[in-house]
């Protein structure tokens, strides 16, 4: 593998000279630039970006927490955020935790030591004092302190937004489907939306969570299922896509048609193809608009100015499909 010493004696340059191009620096005369850029080429030579950043004391680099890269929407996400980050220079550094707390405190350390400019990060978990709050960050979904500033999409009227849709569709009997974090985050306003909504029209409701993460779905869906009461529901306002999606699965499983017999309705919007049916009826959240907004707000930061506000909610909407 190629070093910066081998693309200087191709050059026929000193290594500094080849260190001032990769930089972009001006004093570097447009012939000799000409050869190092052939060189770099020519060798298919990478500079190491950590060991740059380490001598230069700045960094391009910036580090996003996720707890899965298999979730629709948080590749969505990262895939906003990375051509934000493009936009203005950066770099992304993917981490992909698992929604594991060891995992997360290790990549905020190896974060912290490999001086990254700053973290975008998701998680789930009760790791807010194990933060280095000297990095600038910026959480999405979740609350850690007024310093650490929040994105999020406006969960609560999502909430609301979903219960109105089910009773305009005609259902009496909803219920919540979802599941309970260790933590505060902002998508537990998602089931308040709903019940404040639900006793708003009057109606009676069933809330059904068990612990985050549902490792095992059949489980889930089964005790959902044994309950009686919970066979006879006629909507249903699932916390996510995914989850609207396996309750669909399963209620098949269990004769229950949908929507004749229950209307349902997600939250996040990350189907988008229809070639997939039935074309779930979601709540979508802004997720391009969320992503560079948290990239806006990081690099604000980086540049040592203040932020004004330490929670921004971006409204959601209601896309309509097949399952209502």
């Amino acid at each position: 593998m190629s070093n910066l010493k081998d693309v200087a004696e191709l050059a026929g340059v000193g290594v500094g000279t080849v260190s001032r191009v990769i930089n972009n620096q001006v004093s570097v005369k447009p012939k000799t630039r000409e050869k190092v850029l052939a060189a770099i080429k020519q060798l298919n030579y990478v500079p190491n970006e950590i060991a740059r950043n380490f001598k230069m004391q700045k960094s391009n680099l910036i580090a996003l927490l996720l707890p899965s890269i298999w979730n629709p929407f948080f590749s969505e996400l990262a895939y906003y955020i990375e051509d934000e980050l493009d936009r203005e220079g950066y770099k992304l550094i993917l981490c992909n935790s698992g929604g594991k707390p060891a995992k997360e405190l290790y990549y905020f350390d190896m974060l912290s030591q490999n001086k990254v400019a700053g973290i975008l990060g998701i998680t789930y978990n009760d790791i807010e004092s194990s933060l280095d709050t000297e990095i600038p960050i910026v959480s999405i979904d979740r609350h850690f302190s007024k310093s650490v500033p929040c994105v999020t999409s406006d969960n609560y009227t999502g909430g609301r937004i979903a219960m109105r849709e089910l009773y305009k569709a005609g259902v009496r009997k909803p219920a919540f489907l979802g599941a309970i974090t260790s933590v505060f985050s902002e998508t537990m306003l998602r089931k308040k939306g709903f019940i404040d909504e639900a006793e708003t029209l009057g109606l009676d409701y069933i809330i059904y969570e068990e612990p985050d993460p549902v490792l095992d779905d059949l489980k889930y869906f089964g005790n959902f299922f044994k309950v009686r009461e919970h066979r006879e529901v006629d909507g249903v306002f699932a916390i996510t896509d995914l989850f609207a999606a396996k309750y669909i699965d399963q209620a098949q499983k269990h004769g229950i048609r949908v929507p004749q017999d229950v209307k349902v309705i997600g939250f996040d919007g990350i189907q988008d193809s229809t070639l997939f049916h039935p074309i779930l009826s979601t709540i979508r959240q802004p997720v391009e608009e969320m992503a560079r907004t948290s990239v806006k707000l990081l690099l604000t930061q980086i540049s040592g100015n203040a932020i004004s506000q330490d929670t921004i909610r971006i409204p959601v909407h209601f896309r309509p499909g097949e399952t209502t």
